[in-house]
């Protein structure tokens, strides 16, 4: 009985998923996305936690009340020692303890701080060591900063020799250019829902790297192996075959980013959501937006940007070529023979070949499907007469 089944469909090019052709669709979407992005880190910004803008935190147990009366009293204390400021964030986290409330402010002097702690002391009616207060420089944000910088530069040129070694530089450019669009995506959705930039958000950001390089190098691998030897036959184009690859590979992909998502869905979701922990929604966001991003720019963005840089080479293109002649001379009926020269080249030749054009009406495959298998060897065409023998038993001279 035959497998019907979607995974099965995609894997022998059944399903007719046009990604690879489709390309100019999906560089427009993503090049609409950066812009957004963009935009919204700068004008927007980035919400920066007292890691890196530098300030005062202050820690009260969350037997005071609930976390809205804690922010009203803290911002009370500060209003009544003449600071200027106000509590900049809140949030409950777990400790050994128990619970706390945690509320961050700008930069406080020291005379500022031990004032503002004996007067949220007195006004929750608390011993002051009950009370924690914690001053970070912003020169700390800063060295964390350049360390996080200078590690992406390293892992991008590590993975850049990687798959210069392991594939072709082309390749290497595709999924650097994948890994950078993933980045900028992810830090424009971080920007524009206003979550907190902390240590943990660049954790999280060197974490989905290796995640999405994972996915590109799957989906690679599957094409390296699809177009290997591929300029030996005229059955199909290197689009073609990058396509099935992505058709192949697709379902693996999606299975292993749905996996990797649940537990993180539930960290972001419930963990942060429900619970509370609001340490968690940091690194929470960061790894399903940016383990969502790796999926869709490792289809929709790596294998067709790597499609397009193939069709650019001297040897593709005359594969390419060969193939639309073929298919070409198929549609009028044509039987091309073997050996049969190519037709004559015109003054679009060097053109690079677009793969959306590359299937020409009644003769080119279904998209994604594998090549055509080669036709049973049979008796070859003779002359008028039959048999294709010389008359008279002549010998070829």
């Amino acid at each position: 009985m035959a497998d019907n089944s979607l995974a099965s469909r995609l894997y022998n090019g059944e399903a007719g998923l046009n990604v690879v052709g489709r390309r100019k669709l999906w560089f427009g979407v993503a090049g609409v996305l950066v812009l957004i992005a963009i935009l919204s880190i700068s004008i927007r910004g980035f919400s920066l936690g007292i890691e890196f803008a530098g300030g005062n935190s202050f820690s009260v147990p969350a037997s005071v009340g609930t976390l809205e009366q804690a922010e009203e009293e803290v911002n009370a204390a500060l209003a009544a020692e003449n600071t200027g400021v106000e509590v900049a964030t809140a949030q409950q986290v777990g400790g050994t303890g128990g619970d706390s409330y945690e509320l961050r402010t700008p930069q406080l002097s020291v005379e500022q701080t031990n004032a503002v702690k004996a007067q949220i002391a007195e006004d929750f009616g608390l011993e002051p060591g009950q009370i924690s207060s914690n001053q970070v420089s912003e020169a700390w944000g800063s060295q964390v900063t350049e360390r996080a910088v200078l590690g992406l530069v390293v892992f991008i040129a590590l993975v850049m020799l990687y798959l210069v070694l392991r594939f072709e530089w082309r390749m290497a450019v595709a999924a650097v250019t994948s890994l950078l669009l993933n980045l900028i995506l992810t830090a424009g959705i971080y920007s524009l829902v206003g979550f907190e930039v902390t240590p943990s958000t660049i954790i999280g950001f060197l974490t989905i790297l290796g995640f999405a390089l994972y996915d590109v190098v799957v989906v690679f691998d599957k094409v390296q192996e699809n177009t290997r030897g591929i300029t030996a036959n005229n059955n199909q184009t290197y689009g073609e075959a990058a396509n099935l690859a992505v058709n192949q590979s697709l379902m693996r992909s999606l299975n292993t980013s749905v996996v990797a998502l649940l537990p993180v869905g539930g960290l972001l979701f419930i963990g942060a959501g429900l619970l509370g922990a609001g340490t968690l929604k940091d690194l929470g966001l960061v790894l399903f937006v940016g383990m969502a991003m790796a999926f869709l720019t490792s289809i929709l963005v790596a294998t067709p940007m790597l499609a397009l840089l193939k069709n650019y080479e001297p040897r593709i293109q005359a594969h390419n070529k060969r193939v639309q002649a073929r298919r070409g001379a198929l549609a009028r009926g044509e039987v091309p023979t073997k050996g049969a020269a190519s037709p004559a080249r015109t003054e679009t030749d060097d053109a690079p070949l677009d793969p959306d054009n590359a299937a020409l009406a009644g003769a080119a495959p279904k998209v994604g499907a594998r090549p055509a298998g080669k036709r049973p060897t049979g008796a070859r065409g003779g002359r008028p007469g039959g048999g294709g023998s010389r008359p008279g038993g002549a010998k070829r001279r």
